[in-house]
């Protein structure tokens, strides 16, 4: 009984973490974007050291890096499937542009919010 209730603590405890990290989260995504393209649905990152690539694959070039910031996103398409132990899988990719006009990167939707396919974000 005591292992069981010793469990449940723990198990309490670490769900009050993630609850207080993802407040954090979302107080931290409420920063207005800016200087993006007006016609492009904004993206928020809300994971810290995400690889912006090259192309949907994580075999390709690291573009970038950015932790909890707002991009435009173009497209999304599906290309090579993430598994993300701490977050779950996901193999829908979304084109994202820095600013109006800026070079294309692509970014797994696995640490974007919204999900594992992105509303508001056309399929290319």
């Amino acid at each position: 009984m005591k292992r069981l209730m010793r469990h449940s603590v723990t198990a309490l405890a670490a769900a009050a973490l993630a609850i207080g990290g993802l407040a954090t989260t979302a107080q931290a995504a409420e920063a207005a974007p800016s200087g993006g393209d007006p016609t492009l649905t904004d993206v928020y990152i809300w994971a810290t050291d995400v690889n912006l690539r090259q192309q949907p694959t994580t075999d390709s070039n690291v573009l970038a890096v950015r932790s909890t910031y707002w991009l435009d996103a173009v497209c999304q398409k599906k290309g090579q499937y993430v598994n993300d132990p701490a977050v779950g899988g996901n193999s829908w990719w979304t084109a994202v542009q820095e600013f109006s006009g800026s070079d294309i990167a692509w970014v797994n939707n696995l640490y974007l919010r919204g999900g594992e396919k992105i509303a508001g974000v056309p399929d290319c």
